[in-house]
């Protein structure tokens, strides 16, 4: 599990410590340099490219061989893709990579100088400052097949992003040309009411259809969810419909567009969820996950590819801060503040988490009596959701770490066997 990204809290800055920080932009990177004595390079531009990050490396060496630092730590903001020549950059370099949270600098910017401005020259030191103060996340890149289940894993939550707006906007234009359509099809993703649009569309398209032919087609594409009754309310609605007549050319011709997109997204979709699970079925520890009742191959593969190596988390706490489920209250004198999760750490493994924890509590889910009893108890749905969600992650760490697979009710089955021993 050595290739796999390892993300932890560095708690301190060793004396002798050489820190740079950095400001990443599209085309231009400010940096900072700072020894733990005090000395200091003032904030420079150089360009986000091989030549900028070349000079720049040439200035860090020169600084270090002056001043004699034994280490050295490079931190930056949380970025997106600009951020991938620097990190690419300084993967061989004796460096430690870290990682400071946006919010976190601007709370310290305000601090510094009393100032919520934001300049190119302020940024790196306040990064700088957050480096000696410990507050932020070792990085390191990811590589092998976690890096490759990190990407898909993005992608297919961009594509599923992607048809969301899609749907939206085809819902809308319906609503437009056939609102009572809307009614009868909720589920704008279903592939009968896709099949429909793509081929009726208007009231009048409908009108031509006999109740025998549409209701044996809806069965035949349903697969048997619909059939007469739904043909019967079709045909009821196309013949009183109030979707407008005007501009329905055009209107036409958008909609014909948003169905071909739907479709490219669902066949990609599809093949990157194929992908997925080949990938992951490669992972040995991927069927420790997967031993969990209400864990899938997708699921799994989303948690693997934001934890990456489990192994890098020392204890709950820890992995809890980086899905941003840690709990945190604000208490001031007699005041006693609810717990609420800080939604800090990583949004898509939160997600991910929480959707997992819905399929827990289902009828006969793992969960489900835990669930239950926190409901029961005058907990909120959605609180008692949280709380699952926080379990499932715990039980997920604790089998990874002790290399074994999910046993259901294990206490009721380690007494058994203690007594039949």
């Amino acid at each position: 599990m050595n290739n796999y990204i390892k993300t932890k809290k560095i708690k301190f800055v060793k004396p002798e410590t050489l820190i740079i920080s950095v400001d990443i932009g599209k085309n231009t990177i400010t940096g900072y340099l700072q020894s733990t004595e005090g000395e200091e390079v003032k904030p420079f531009n150089f360009s986000n490219d091989l030549n900028g990050l070349s000079e720049f490396w040439n200035k860090v060496m020169r600084f270090e061989k002056k001043y004699g630092t034994g280490e050295i730590i490079a931190g930056f903001e949380s970025t997106g893709p600009y951020g991938e020549p620097f990190k690419n950059f300084m993967r061989d370099k004796k460096v430690k990579l870290v990682q400071v949270n946006p919010f976190h600098t601007k709370r310290l910017k305000e601090v510094i100088d009393n100032s919520p401005g934001k300049t190119d020259k302020k940024d790196p030191k306040v990064i700088a400052s957050l480096i000696r103060l410990g507050h932020t996340i070792s990085l390191i890149i990811p590589k092998g097949i976690v890096a490759e289940l990190r990407e898909l894993i993005w992608a297919r939550e961009r594509r599923i992003k992607e048809r969301t707006a899609y749907i939206n906007i085809i819902e809308a234009l319906m609503f437009k040309i056939f609102p009572e359509f809307c009614r009868i099809f909720k589920n704008f993703l279903s592939k009968t009411a896709i099949y429909l649009i793509e081929r009726y569309t208007t009231p009048d398209k409908f009108k031509d259809i006999g109740l025998n032919e549409l209701s044996q087609m809806l069965k035949k594409v349903s697969r048997g969810k619909f059939g007469e009754y739904q043909a019967k309310r079709l045909l009821y609605a196309a013949n009183n419909s109030l979707g407008t007549r005007e501009g329905l050319e055009s209107i036409l011709m958008e909609i014909r567009y948003i169905v071909h997109q739907i479709k490219t997204a669902n066949e990609f979709i599809s093949e990157l969820e194929k992908e997925i699970k080949y990938k992951v079925a490669k992972l040995p520890y991927s069927r420790r996950l997967l031993s969990i009742k209400g864990i899938g191959p997708l699921t799994g593969a989303g948690i693997i590819g934001e934890v990456g190596d489990f192994e890098s988390f020392n204890t709950q706490p820890e992995i809890m801060k980086l899905a941003g489920l840690d709990l945190y209250e604000i208490s001031s004198g007699k005041h006693k503040g609810k717990k609420r999760i800080s939604k800090r750490g990583r949004p898509l493994l939160r997600k991910i988490l929480y959707f997992a924890a819905l399929n827990t509590i289902r009828e006969g889910g793992i969960f489900h009596s835990y669930y239950k009893r926190l409901i029961g108890k005058g907990k909120e749905k959605m609180k008692a959701i949280i709380a699952v969600a926080r379990k499932l992650f715990k039980v997920i760490f604790a089998i990874v770490r002790d290399e074994t697979n999910y046993i259901e009710n294990y206490k009721l089955n380690y007494i058994h066997l203690k007594k039949v021993a």
